[in-house]
């Protein structure tokens, strides 16, 4: 395992940290690094480390209430964004936007159970 020093971490609030990780684990090829079940787990892919934060965990807490939310996401690059869409449609996962195409390549929106943004895409 690598050391946490080695990953870029995010950390998103979740509302339920089992469903956070069921959804990032069974359909976004994370694996988890730790999991206490309902504050908090830390999932990884490559080199992004996920720290899903519940309403009891520290992360939570120190967020003020009424911040707003803003409009990041992160960013997974996948080589065919035409069959990951389809597997996940399949596997049941709603989308927030439509394919978009731009100079560097495709992307789309889905969103966890908590409603945090990712951004699948597929550079040209």
């Amino acid at each position: 395992m690598a050391a946490p020093e080695q990953y870029a971490g995010v950390r998103y609030l979740v509302d339920d940290v089992q469903a956070a990780v069921d959804f990032y684990t069974t359909h976004l090829g994370f694996t988890v690094r730790i999991a206490v079940v309902p504050a908090f787990a830390d999932v990884v892919r490559g080199p992004l480390r996920l720290l899903l934060s519940g309403p009891s965990s520290s992360g939570a807490r120190a967020t003020p209430e009424g911040t707003p939310a803003g409009r990041n996401r992160i960013h997974l690059v996948c080589d065919d964004l035409d069959a990951e869409i389809k597997r996940l449609r399949e596997g049941g996962v709603p989308f927030r936007s439509e394919v978009v195409s731009g100079p560097g390549g495709r992307q789309i929106l889905l969103a966890d159970p908590s409603g945090n943004l990712v951004e699948l895409f597929e550079p040209r």
